[in-house]
């Protein structure tokens, strides 16, 4: 697994513990879908710089989200240590909370798109 990978799998695993209605995140997927489909094919390589996830990121960020996802992420170190790749790709998330939710936004989509297949 390379180095987003890494970052989305632990952003997705966190983001458990972010609050968002069911409904609200639906909405907020299927349009980010559709700017992905616009871009050419949906089930090409996610990456975090591209169009979708940008705007699924800036759709669901809240404060009163992005806290309990640092949260979360923090309680994760325990379970990386030893596995640098991780521990790495943990502290980048950390440190950096743009990143972070970006990478939150990323997983969501590609677990939609797992869905479709």
């Amino acid at each position: 697994m390379d180095d987003d990978g890494r970052r989305a799998s632990l952003s997705y695993v966190a983001g458990r513990q972010v609050d968002i209605p069911e409904r609200e995140l639906n909405e907020a997927l299927r349009r980010a879908l559709v700017v992905r489909a616009v871009g050419g094919n949906p089930q090409r390589e996610l990456a975090l710089e591209e169009e979708a996830v940008a705007r699924l990121a800036v759709e669901l960020d809240r404060p009163e989200r992005r806290a309990p996802l640092r949260r979360a992420l923090e309680s994760v170190r325990g379970q990386v240590r030893g596995r640098p790749g991780a521990e790495s790709a943990l502290e980048a998330l950390i440190a950096d909370g743009e990143l972070a939710w970006r990478c939150f936004a990323a997983a969501h989509i590609a677990a939609e798109l797992a869905h479709i297949k």
